[in-house]
């Protein structure tokens, strides 16, 4: 892969929680590459966490250029407001998903990311592209299980 990467991300749930799954693209030049993958019961948010976190993963060298699109506000909000870096300091005290933020701060921090939100639904082919395959990832017959995901993280439902 070239020095400069662009991924597109979306996660979807049925039900939240419920069958979820994430989509990703990564693009760098004339390559493309497309990941997917399922889980049995999870939310929303862990799976938006879940694709930027494969995306970056998948980046084979340290210190790439990446520009990170997803509808998520979630992901963008808390990392361009630094609130995750505050999060973090406090050891991720009272928040959801400190599994995946940690995780996802390790691959953020070995590359150089900007990540910019786009409005989800709104006919950007690439974030399309994700939904459809976070969708269909959803819906297969056999699907993982979200070892992170806990009921306690809903609060009930009530949130």
């Amino acid at each position: 892969m070239a020095d400069e990467v662009t991924i597109y991300t979306d996660g979807a749930c049925s039900g939240n929680p419920g069958p979820g799954g994430y989509g990703v693209v990564l693009i760098s030049g004339s390559h493309r590459k497309e990941l997917s993958e399922g889980y049995r019961l999870t939310t929303n948010n862990r799976m938006e966490l879940l694709a930027a976190i494969t995306g970056l993963e998948a980046l084979r060298r340290n210190g790439v250029k990446v520009r990170l699109y997803t509808d998520s506000q979630y992901l963008v909000n808390a990392v361009n407001n630094g609130w995750v870096f505050e999060w973090e300091r406090k050891r991720f005290a009272k928040k959801k998903n400190p599994d995946l933020w940690i995780r996802f701060l390790e691959a953020y921090r070995r590359h150089q990311v900007t990540l910019i939100w786009i409005k989800g639904h709104n006919n950007n082919p690439e974030n399309e592209r994700c939904d459809t395959l976070a969708v269909e990832a959803s819906k297969k017959p056999v699907l993982a299980e979200d070892p992170g995901y806990s009921p306690d993280d809903d609060n009930g439902g009530l949130l």
